[in-house]
């Protein structure tokens, strides 16, 4: 935990607040979380790789979990989580009509 010092120190020498810093770390969570990324692959990429055709249900039933739960689990963290698989899945459709 930063002490005020630190915060303060922070706050002078950077152009974020601690706010926005915050913000940021929260959403590495979502977008990136070290937890996925093993071995120079991210998660994400190896299911794509494996379910080919498949991997647009995938993102369907994330989107559906991470909205079906935020209420009673991790609030906006989960939606920003089914925002990301939504994201994903235009990203995909887009890729597929090109």
């Amino acid at each position: 935990m930063a002490t005020m010092k630190e915060i303060n120190e922070f706050e002078k020498d950077s152009h974020e607040t601690v706010d926005e810093f915050m913000y940021k770390g929260i959403r590495d969570m979502v977008n990136h979380p070290p937890h996925y990324n093993q071995y120079g692959i991210e998660c994400i990429d190896a299911i794509q790789a494996c379910t080919g055709k498949g991997f647009t249900a995938y993102l369907q039933g994330n989107i559906l979990k991470y909205i079906w739960r935020y209420n009673y689990k991790n609030g906006i963290e989960d939606l920003k989580k089914a925002q990301w698989y939504l994201d994903k899945l235009i990203e995909v459709k887009n890729e597929n009509t090109s």
